[in-house]
């Protein structure tokens, strides 16, 4: 058993911390913001592989977390844990050309072609993935880290930390000065929660990005891929531009009550950083992606120990 001190409290940290506490370790988890402060609670978490490579390792840790998530899912009576806050919702991907199989094809069991596509648009497919709600999930993560023997606490650190056996470093965006890695840039998401209009599906239109995703009691619409901006403070006319786009998408979205806005900014790299450098195990720079590959990152991160 090793002492490790996780650093970072969103999805991938809190992930990280949970194998690696069920793989029998002493863990304490260290962080700046707290679980319903990060990046992570602004996701609008409909699985999907983006703004994240190298494509062989982002598919294989997307298809873990993947089969995670599908489980946690399913009814109590077959281990399921509905208080995860973690649905399978089917939904659908468009296109303004057409479009070979995505890269990431075998992460998911099953991916249907559609024709039936709105005005304006000429290819897409439809698959079955998974949606959460990342508030409950962050609490149900948050309580699994405690049951479990962990601990999590608020620090503002200057470098990362010197005591434990190991460190893993779940930064985030912290990585530029945590990791002294000036690749890891922020790309500014911008979202818009509105009511629940009645909307079971989840839609996406990578171009813009834009996307629809339904929650239990409202719909996360979105979004913006800003690089550089470091702005946390919600644009007007974005939001504008969001919805715009996404009536294009959901006509019954026009007429919806919007509810609030966030911004969240996204560690993006190059390439994710999950390597082993003497004492410290560096797990970060996984872009648009997180909630996607956390459990698949994790169970590496637990290798690397």
């Amino acid at each position: 058993m090793a002492r490790i001190i996780v650093v970072g409290a969103g999805v991938v940290g809190l992930s990280c911390a949970v194998r690696l506490l069920e793989a029998g370790h002493r863990v304490d988890v260290v962080a700046r913001d707290l679980p319903r402060e990060t990046t992570s609670a602004v996701a609008a978490a409909l699985w999907y592989p983006y703004r994240a490579l190298p494509q062989d390792r982002v598919t294989r840790w997307a298809a873990t977390s993947y089969a995670v998530f599908d489980a946690l899912a399913a009814p109590v009576e077959y281990a399921g844990s509905p208080e995860a806050g973690v649905r399978m919702v089917h939904g659908t991907e468009v296109f303004t050309a057409r479009q070979p199989d995505p890269w990431w094809r075998t992460a998911v069991p099953r991916l249907d072609r559609v024709s039936d596509v709105p005005a304006g648009y000429v290819d897409g497919w439809t698959f079955t993935t998974p949606v959460v709600e990342m508030p409950v999930y962050l609490d149900w993560l948050s309580g699994q880290v405690e049951s479990l023997g962990g601990t999590i606490t608020r620090l503002n650190l200057r470098a990362l930390p010197e005591g434990g056996d190991l460190v893993v470093n779940c930064s985030g965006l912290g990585a530029r000065l945590l990791g002294a890695d000036r690749t890891v840039v922020p790309v500014r998401g911008q979202v818009v929660y509105v009511e629940q209009v009645g909307l079971d599906r989840w839609w996406l239109d990578g171009e813009g990005p834009t996307y629809v995703v339904p929650r239990e009691h409202d719909v996360v619409v979105g979004g913006t891929d800003e690089q550089g901006d470091w702005s946390r403070t919600p644009s007007p006319e974005a939001a504008a531009d969001i919805l715009r786009r996404a009536s294009r998408l959901v006509p019954a979205l026009r007429d919806a009550k919007v509810l609030r806005h966030k911004v969240g900014l996204r560690p993006v790299r190059p390439a994710v950083r999950l390597e082993r450098a003497g004492r410290v195990i560096h797990c970060y720079g996984h872009g648009g992606a997180g909630v996607t590959l956390s459990w698949g990152a994790a169970d590496e991160v637990v290798g690397l120990v």
